[in-house]
């Protein structure tokens, strides 16, 4: 079972989460280490990354993907091409 949930939202999906209103974030072309202290919950409007959790596992996504990545986990963000997205932490 994955940590990170990966999944190609719905229009209707997006409208139900309200996705418009939620925070935008951007990153260049990096690599770095994080960990959440909180369930984050975004939706890729542009961009390339790959995820690799302390765990070994490697998740990959990019526009038009809804990503939750859980309270707790300690991954390294590979970012290939620069990243926007929506984001909501809860």
């Amino acid at each position: 079972m994955s940590m990170i949930s990966v999944e190609k939202p719905t229009p209707e999906t997006l409208r139900r989460l309200n996705v418009e209103s939620w925070g935008i974030w951007e990153c260049e072309i990096s690599r770095f280490d994080w960990e959440y202290d909180e369930t984050e919950t975004c939706y890729i409007l542009e961009g390339q990354v790959r995820v690799t959790t302390a765990a070994g596992e490697t998740v990959e996504f990019g526009p038009g993907d809804l990503v939750v990545f859980p309270r707790g986990l300690k991954c390294t963000w590979d970012v290939s091409r620069p990243v926007r997205k929506h984001f909501q932490f809860s």
